[in-house]
């Protein structure tokens, strides 16, 4: 893919799903990559795969919840390589539950991971990306940062503050006049570990519920979402949909407003299981 030849991009999230293709997609494209998670096999898995491509890669164990540990990072990568161009903010957790039965600990895990861990690494690489002259901050949201359905309220809300914040970030760059282009992500079902690796609220099983996301709502490979994500940054699109799922559904909340609500509370009502 053009466009990406000698950059340096940070990706988090990079030892499994779409992290780990768009690690590898960008080094196949030419770029340097900073690659980071908190797996730390599944971390070493890419970087092997990035070296027998002969991308250069520097791979680091990250926690991105963790503030001060996300600054040193960013810090050490531009030091690494020299400079810092992109950063992929893709690093992400699930949790099910009605927020009746949800605890509070599970919701700020969420919020921890996949808000403030996206706010963290924007921050801590922006400086970076500006003194480059040619940044780029890719935040990835969800489909679920679009529309709520019942049972993922710390998911959405989450995934809607990811949309908030990435979306005003764009707006403060070109007021700026800072040479750092930004874009949203929206995946759709993309099959991944993400719900294999979710935690569920007491009385759900979670292996059931992974069972039903990746048999019946996974409809995108992580290569093909990758591919679709670099398209939009190289063509600086502010937001992308990916998946056909995706284009599917927002074009149902745009046309019905806040009436997407019955339909799909009842469509997720008959597939989800109970709590027991």
């Amino acid at each position: 893919m053009e466009g990406f030849a000698g950059k340096v991009a940070a990706v988090t999230g990079a030892g499994s799903g779409i992290g780990q293709a768009l690690a590898i997609e960008l080094g196949r494209s030419g770029a340097k990559l900073a690659i980071s998670d908190i797996d730390s096999e599944g971390l070493a898995q890419t970087e092997e795969r990035l070296k027998a491509i002969g991308a250069p890669v520097k791979a680091d164990r990250l926690n991105v919840a963790e503030r001060e540990s996300f600054l040193g990072y960013a810090d050490a990568v531009n030091e690494h390589f020299g400079k810092v161009n992109q950063i992929y903010n893709n690093a992400g957790i699930a949790f099910t539950g009605d927020i009746e039965i949800s605890q509070f600990k599970d919701i700020e895990r969420v919020m921890d991971v996949d808000f403030w861990g996206v706010v963290n690494g924007t921050k801590a690489f922006l400086p970076h990306l500006i003194a480059s002259g040619d940044g780029h901050v890719v935040n990835i949201s969800s489909i679920f940062g679009l529309f709520s359905v019942p049972g993922q309220a710390a998911y959405n809300s989450a995934k809607f503050a990811v949309r908030g914040f990435t979306e005003a970030l764009r707006q403060e760059m070109a007021l700026a006049k800072h040479p750092v282009k930004v874009t949203t992500v929206h995946p759709g079902g993309i099959k991944t570990a993400i719900a294999r690796n979710a935690t569920a609220a007491e009385g759900l099983d979670a292996n059931e519920l992974a069972h039903l996301f990746d048999t019946r709502l996974v409809f995108t490979s992580p290569q093909r979402a990758a591919r679709i994500i670099l398209t939009a940054v190289r063509k600086n699109k502010a937001r992308v949909l990916v998946g056909p799922d995706a284009k599917a559904l927002d074009l149902i909340v745009r046309a019905t407003g806040s009436g997407y609500q019955g339909l799909f509370s009842a469509v997720v009502g008959r597939m989800l299981p109970s709590a027991r």
